[in-house]
């Protein structure tokens, strides 16, 4: 990337539909109605030979208190002073308004490199407001259309003589999940190691949870500075933003998600938008922290969001918030790890983490968690000490013979990482039941030290190799006329 570029304006001029044309993808939430956007959303950008990192904004209004406006206001004045170069739009056929004279009075002292456009400048209806924009004293306005791509040959020109003043950014690269090992290569096992964040590939975290948990807060924390936009108001975010950072000396990148409440009450068209922007960042994750509310833990969709994570495949790191004002802290503490085992036994051994979002209490555990949850989610035991393990397993407990039939274990092998995933050959595996594989993959975590982490295993017949296997047998008739061969006449 080489420089960047704050796109600012009114509510519902577009800002947010050229985010995502710039970016390529549908990152930002887009609806008719004005102030969606409310955090600082960063994005790559793309425009011809161009690659530069662009923030999309909340809309500018004329309110500086501590109003949910005048918050967010704040928040894009900072934009404006992060960025280098700022793309002030105006709604081309509304025509320049007072407010829009006001912000550019404001972006001149605050920016020294300031993109007037005039979007929406499709069509006859917008030619007076694209001349009503010289008078903002801007410079010479792009006329653009966001939504249908056109003007963009006109951005480029006017950034691109600025794109040689800025220095070159390091390109930001997505980590890989869910590898693959190869089953037949034993030689490696011993030497192999957990990969290690970087700065080109650094440690991707999703804090989740219901609307009001804290988690932009406990953002804020971790960062040390005010970067996502908080208060007493429940739903503020709406978008999932990924911000990357370094705690502690380990390149991460944090996505704060938008609340989660029950499917039942989420009836707003805009607020299902924000709850799959939500979904799509666990799944995007590597290790995903579920923030409850010390008040209120462990509802019902506390546990949905941790059992979708689990489902995902992906770490999980249980995060206890508003500690500070709790007062019967080692009871309250005791029945949360009750409450834990009990309602979520498909996470036994998670960490279960005491944070105060608003002192900043408790991160240290926070960040020792995340990095231990990761390093088992990456976790290779070697097929040696697997097939011991099993051995001892099956002498213990020998599986079920249903039907009169002893189902058979015979080998076993780890097939992948992030999550673990084991295959074990065996003897009619559609026999096994459930009971005797989770007997198996608690003896994994026990004994291999892989509490808490989704672990996958597999039961394969060893007949899986047969490429006939599961062929309708042909009639006899087809069969003999094929052998005859064609019929001559």
């Amino acid at each position: 990337m080489s420089f960047t570029l704050a796109i600012v304006g009114r509510p519902n001029v577009g800002k947010s539909t050229l985010f995502n044309r710039l970016v390529g993808k549908k990152l930002a939430l887009v609806d008719d109605q004005p102030g969606v956007t409310r955090d600082l959303r960063e994005g790559e950008a793309r425009l011809a030979d161009l690659r530069f990192t662009v923030i999309d904004t909340a809309g500018l209004e004329d309110a500086t208190d501590d109003s949910l406006q005048g918050r967010m206001r704040r928040l894009t004045e900072r934009a404006v002073e992060m960025a280098d170069i700022c793309l002030f739009m105006i709604d081309a056929r509304a025509g320049v308004t007072p407010l829009d004279e006001m912000f550019a009075d404001i972006l001149r002292k605050k920016s020294a490199n300031v993109v007037l456009a005039a979007n929406k400048g499709e069509g006859a209806a917008a030619d007076a407001g694209v001349i009503e924009a010289y008078n903002l004293g801007l410079g010479e306005p792009i006329r653009l259309s966001a939504e249908h791509g056109e003007g963009l040959n006109d951005l480029y020109t006017q950034l691109m003589p600025l794109a040689d003043q800025f220095e070159a950014q390091a390109v930001q690269d997505t980590p890989e999940t869910d590898v693959d090992l190869d089953e037949d290569d034993d030689d490696d096992e011993e030497n192999y190691t957990v990969p290690v964040p970087t700065t080109a590939k650094p440690l991707q975290v999703a804090v989740v949870g219901r609307p009001n948990a804290g988690k932009s807060t406990l953002i804020n924390q971790i960062l040390g500075e005010e970067r996502l936009l908080t208060g007493p108001e429940a739903g503020i975010t709406r978008d999932a933003i990924s911000l990357r950072m370094e705690w502690d000396g380990v390149p991460m990148r944090i996505f704060d998600t938008a609340g989660m409440r029950k499917k039942a009450k989420v009836q707003e068209k805009l607020e299902k938008l924000s709850v799959s922007d939500g979904l799509r960042a666990v799944k995007f994750a590597e290790v995903v922290v579920v923030l409850l509310d010390a008040d209120i833990p462990f509802e019902q969709q506390d546990l949905r969001i941790a059992d979708l994570a689990e489902r995902e495949g992906r770490a999980v790191v249980v995060a206890v918030n508003k500690w500070d004002i709790e007062e019967n802290k080692q009871d309250k503490l005791r029945d949360l790890k009750e409450s834990f085992t009990r309602l979520l036994p498909q996470l036994r051994g998670a960490p279960l983490i005491t944070v105060s979002a608003k002192t900043g209490r408790g991160l240290d555990r926070l960040q020792q968690a995340i990095m231990r949850a990761h390093d088992v989610w990456n976790r290779r035991v070697p097929t040696a000490a697997l097939n011991r393990w099993l051995i001892g397993m099956l002498e213990q407990h020998p599986p079920p013979a249903p039907q009169g039939k002893r189902i058979k274990l015979r080998y076993m092998t780890q097939a992948k990482t992030r999550p673990p995933g084991f295959v074990v050959m065996c003897s009619h595996p559609d026999k096994m039941p459930e009971s005797y594989k989770r007997y198996l993959v608690n003896g994994l975590r026990q004994d291999f030290d892989m509490p808490g982490t989704p672990i996958r295993l597999t039961l394969r017949s060893q007949n899986d190799k047969n490429p006939f296997k599961g062929r309708k047998k042909a009639p006899p008739s087809k069969l003999r006329k094929h052998l005859k061969g064609p019929q001559r006449g």
